[in-house]
């Protein structure tokens, strides 16, 4: 019986490999799948599984999770087709005879007033209906921030619309040991884990920690979520990705992406990540 892992050519997919095999788990145990093999050919050179999957194709999905005992279902990407491709691989799952489902949902998913929350919120009820499963609720990735370094450092200054918001953000790393320890211990059937760093910060607090890490002043603009999606279009972002993220951030005004809950630290047994040391990572 093996591990699955879906999406591992993304880069919460490729983390969760690596930290299945730091956790001891042989490669030939572990089944990655991606829609692109060519894309973790690496992978495979090292003795994992590797298999094509993807979600729109049903009739790919049998081979790809054939022996899975424990399946990892990453969130797709694509909002509007995202129940439909999660339904499927659930199925997938169901006839593959997994004995646990873990899903990468999002901090909140059944309370939130994000336009990203409804999609994960069906995706839990129907996996719940179906296989014995475990809701790892995602909060917001610190690589969201780090990422735009460089462009925040041109600019001077950092802009969103979550104003006094409390964001506990982690990186992808913490999130990807969280999911390894998951699919390789006992007792998560069940369970709800809202995940998020151990450090919430604002907008403002984000801006002063990259000043302190820069040596250069970083003011922080807080603007409306409507302001804040036109600056994302008119750097490129494409339009329905832009206003996605804008309202993610307006949730975020309201602390929808903050949780003291304490589970991603207990989970990976250490502290997370803090922001000061994703922006000297980033940095480097």
């Amino acid at each position: 019986m093996s591990i699955v892992v879906t999406a591992a050519s993304g880069q919460l997919g490729r983390l969760t490999v690596e930290a299945l095999l730091n956790r001891g788990v042989p490669a030939s145990g572990i089944v990655a799948t991606s829609r692109d093999i060519t894309r973790i050919k690496d992978f495979a050179d090292r003795g994992v599984v590797v298999r094509r999957a993807d979600f729109a194709e049903p009739d790919s999905l049998p081979a790809a999770f054939e022996g899975a005992d424990r399946l990892l279902l990453i969130s797709t990407t694509t909002v509007n087709e995202r129940v439909a491709n999660h339904r499927r691989a659930i199925d997938a799952a169901v006839a593959a005879g997994a004995s646990l489902v873990a899903y990468t949902s999002m901090l909140r998913a059944d309370t939130s007033t994000a336009s990203l929350a409804p999609t994960h919120s069906a995706t839990e009820e129907y996996l719940r209906e179906r296989l014995p499963s475990v809701m790892l609720r995602n909060g917001w990735y610190l690589e969201n921030y780090t990422s735009q370094l460089p462009q925040v450092l041109q600019g001077g200054a950092l802009a969103g619309a979550a104003g006094q918001g409390r964001i506990s953000a982690a990186t992808r790393a913490d999130y990807a040991d969280a999911a390894a320890v998951v699919l390789t211990t006992d007792g998560h059937d069940g369970k709800v884990y809202e995940l998020g760093g151990d450090e919430a910060f604002t907008l403002a607090e984000l801006a002063t920690a990259i000043s302190a890490a820069t040596g250069r002043r970083i003011d922080c603009t807080h603007l409306t979520a409507d302001a804040f999606a036109q600056l994302l279009t008119g750097a490129g972002v494409p339009a329905e990705l832009a206003h996605v993220l804008a309202d993610a951030d307006r949730a975020m005004s309201q602390d929808e992406m903050f949780t003291d809950s304490g589970d991603l630290r207990r989970l990976i047994g250490r502290p997370t990540a803090t922001p000061a040391e994703a922006i000297a990572a980033a940095l480097r």
